[in-house]
Formats: C-alpha cells, structure tokens, sequence
C-alpha cells in the first residue's frame, strides 16, 4: 500500500479540487492511508474522513491534518481533532499539534524558494519537538532540497515521509511511501510504519507545476473540460 502525508482540497483558498473526488483518485493511485493538510483548515480532511467513514466500499485511511502558518513559516500537524489557529509561534503550534495527540511534521522545509517555509532558525530552535520530516516533495523547486531535507533527518533519526503536495486532482499520487499492507489507525502506527520505507515520487518542476495549475483555474472557470 502506498501513503501520502500532504495534500490539499477546495477547503484550501489555492486549491480547488472537490473533496467528494479525492477518495476515489487515492484508490487508483494505490494510495491507501492519506493526509488531507489544507492551509489552516481542517474541515475538508474531517468531511472526505466522514465519506470514507460512511462507504465501506472505500477502503482508505484518512488523517485529518492542517497546514498551519505560524510567524516563521508552515508546519504540519496531523491526527488533529480541531483547527489550529494560525499565526501563532512554531513551538506554540507544534505544543498544540502534541496536545491533540497529534504529530508535527515539517514540510518543504528546506527549500529557499518555498515562501512559506519554516525559517531555518525556527526549523534548529523546534528541531527536537519535530515528529516527522517531509523528505520526498513532489512541487519541490530542485530534488536537492529533498536530499538536504533527507540528510537532516536521517541525522535526527526522525521518520521521513512523502508529500504530493497535491493542488490538482491530477497531483495526488505523486509522491508515495510503499509499504506492506497493514493497520494504521494511530500516530505511533503511523511513525512505525514510516520507517519500513523509503519516500519518492514524480517531481513537476515548479514551472510547469504553475502553468497547470492556472489552466485548470481558467478551464473551470470556461467550462472546459
């Protein structure tokens, strides 16, 4: 089975992908347990979780995550119960994310021109309270900020995992943990099962990536299919 930790939905303002197609995509794409994270919401992940819930047919985990911008950058809280407040220190949100029960995983992280990644100051002063570290970003600008990223892991020990980072339908399923099939039902099921894979992916370059996601935004809005 395959997993994916980072992906978004119409719940994201940047994203419109309706959240009633994302099961089904998961399922051809062999995903089997997948992270809904959209930027500081969490409504989407908890309603595609009661869809899931409701149809025995969709054989598919979803944790319900979140994007959340802090006042240094993006980290990723997953197994939430409720929307974390953005704009809140690192470690304050990594303190709310663990207090929920949840797991922090620092996404993108090492990548310059990510605007919206955690600054490496913050990343070194939050370093021992991360859980998990994004190693394998699909819309990463060069593979060799997934490498650095990798590296720093590897140097904590820290479970590494991978991240469509999905803004189209077409997205998810770019990036993969493949793993045995087994259940997955907590946070410490999720750390173990990390560590039995490796993450990789499909890289789109950034350019490319854009330009797609601008003629989906006019096609929808022309009608086009």
């Amino acid at each position: 089975m395959k997993i994916d930790l980072h992906c978004h939905t119409e719940a994201s303002a940047d994203c419109l992908t309706p959240l009633e197609l994302i099961p089904t995509r998961c399922l051809q794409q062999e995903i089997r347990i997948q992270a809904i994270t959209d930027h500081d919401e969490v409504r989407g992940a908890q309603q595609i979780r009661q869809m899931v819930h409701d149809d025995p047919a969709l054989e598919l985990v979803i944790i319900v995550g979140e994007e959340i911008m802090t006042t240094q950058g993006e980290i990723i809280g997953l197994y939430l119960q409720e929307r974390i407040q953005p704009g809140l220190s690192p470690r304050e949100t990594v303190d709310q994310i663990h207090e929920q029960g949840g797991l922090a995983l620092l996404p993108h992280g090492f990548d310059p021109l990510k605007r919206f990644r955690l600054k490496p100051a913050a990343r070194e002063e939050i370093a021992d309270h991360i859980d998990i570290v994004e190693t394998y970003n699909a819309r990463i600008s060069r593979l060799r900020w997934n490498e650095a990223a990798r590296q720093w892991a590897a140097a904590r020990d820290l479970p590494m995992s991978p991240g469509s980072d999905a803004h189209l339908l077409a997205d998810i399923g770019a990036a993969w943990l493949e793993v045995p099939f087994q259940l997955v039902e907590t946070p410490q099921q999720l750390l173990n099962c990390l560590r039995e894979g490796e993450p990789t992916g499909k890289w789109t370059h950034p350019v490319q990536a854009y330009l797609q996601k601008q003629w989906h935004r006019l096609s929808k809005r022309l009608g086009i299919k």
